[in-house]
């Protein structure tokens, strides 16, 4: 089979959203693949990532780590998929890797970007609990949070595919570990299948005197993906020399005007200084060289023994990611969100 036989669907960004993404923005296409040339390899789509960060790379500015997506151009997402046809030494037809091929169904690459995945018996994991949104998870808690036996550990978007794995690793560490999560079931998840020693429903009316409560000796540490009014509910219970890494702020993602009511700025930089708050955010990108293979290590250690659940939400069909997408920015799913391209 050759590439250009091929009629490829990918989804592509047909608009840049004004504030929350609605299915307008995108758009199913059909286009035909380029031939291969030498050293180039056809890959078929097996499974897509949806992650928040994309929603920053629809906007025109992009961000500081990445260009912002070309209208009419395939939407951005880590992929596990199979080599068709290879015309490249190092990849063989047949062959599971990891990659970028975005929200589309095949993908001509030159290999530069690909990762070998072997015979991986769980392949989707490699984009969430091996990959990552749990990569994510253990540099900002070990490197930046560095929780101590017995501290109090706070993590929001507790059900998702970053916080589900901070507050698993915390308590691995000894940590006490509260969750906030958006509703009565998903802090029963956190609780009962994840571990978590208390969770929180951020849509509770009382959302600060609850996790108050919870915290009765105040927060140590608190990984901060979430920003808006949780944010403002942990703020006063942070204790001295807490330490907040920073990973991203999905409240905020689809605003495009000003955020509403009182500057926040004073009350955050005078408990930042009152209180000796290491606050630094990362971007996840800059820890590959230096930190992959031990969070790979520890962390198929950890899913091998038990330790660690990984939990995936997993929807069918390339068509669906649009409808997924905005789903996760709402904060509907548990667990990793994956699309089910193809089957393998």
């Amino acid at each position: 089979m050759s590439s250009n036989e091929l009629a490829n669907r990918r989804i592509v960004l047909a608009a840049r959203p004004q504030g929350r993404p609605t299915p307008d923005d995108f758009r199913l296409e059909q286009t035909r693949l380029p031939t291969l040339a030498d050293g180039e390899l056809l890959l078929r789509t097996l499974y897509l990532s949806l992650d928040p960060y994309m929603r920053n790379l629809m906007d025109e500015a992009g961000t500081s780590y990445a260009s912002a997506i070309p209208i009419g151009q395939p939407i951005v997402g880590g992929t596990v998929s199979r080599v068709v046809v290879s015309k490249h030494p190092q990849f063989r037809a047949g062959d599971l890797v990891l990659g970028n091929a975005g929200w589309q169904e095949h993908a001509v690459s030159d290999g530069k970007e690909l990762s070998p995945l072997g015979d991986m018996p769980q392949p989707s994991l490699a984009l969430g609990a091996l990959g990552m949104p749990a990569f994510t998870a253990y540099v900002g808690l070990l490197d930046i949070g560095q929780p101590k036996q017995g501290e109090t550990v706070v993590v929001a978007g507790a059900t998702g595919a970053v916080g589900a794995m901070v507050g698993q690793i915390a308590r691995i560490k000894g940590a006490r570990v509260v969750g906030i999560a958006g509703g009565a079931d998903k802090c029963r998840h956190a609780v009962e299948t994840l571990g978590f020693d208390a969770c929180i429903d951020r849509h509770d009316p009382l959302l600060a005197a609850r996790l108050a409560d919870a915290c009765p000796k105040g927060i140590d540490v608190y990984f901060e993906n979430v920003g808006g009014e949780v944010f403002d509910a942990v703020l006063p219970l942070l204790n001295l020399h807490a330490r907040v890494p920073v990973c991203g702020f999905i409240a905020h993602y689809n605003d495009h005007a000003p955020t509403a009511g009182p500057d926040r700025l004073p009350r955050v930089t005078s408990a930042i200084l009152m209180k000796r708050i290491r606050m630094q955010g990362f971007i996840i990108l800059d820890h590959y060289a230096d930190r992959f293979e031990a969070f790979r290590r520890d962390m198929a250690t950890w899913i091998a023994d038990g330790r660690v659940k990984a939990i995936e939400h997993v929807v069918d069909g390339l068509e669906s990611a649009p409808e997924a997408f905005i789903g996760l920015l709402e904060g509907q799913n548990v667990g990793k969100l994956v699309v089910r391209v193809a089957q393998d």
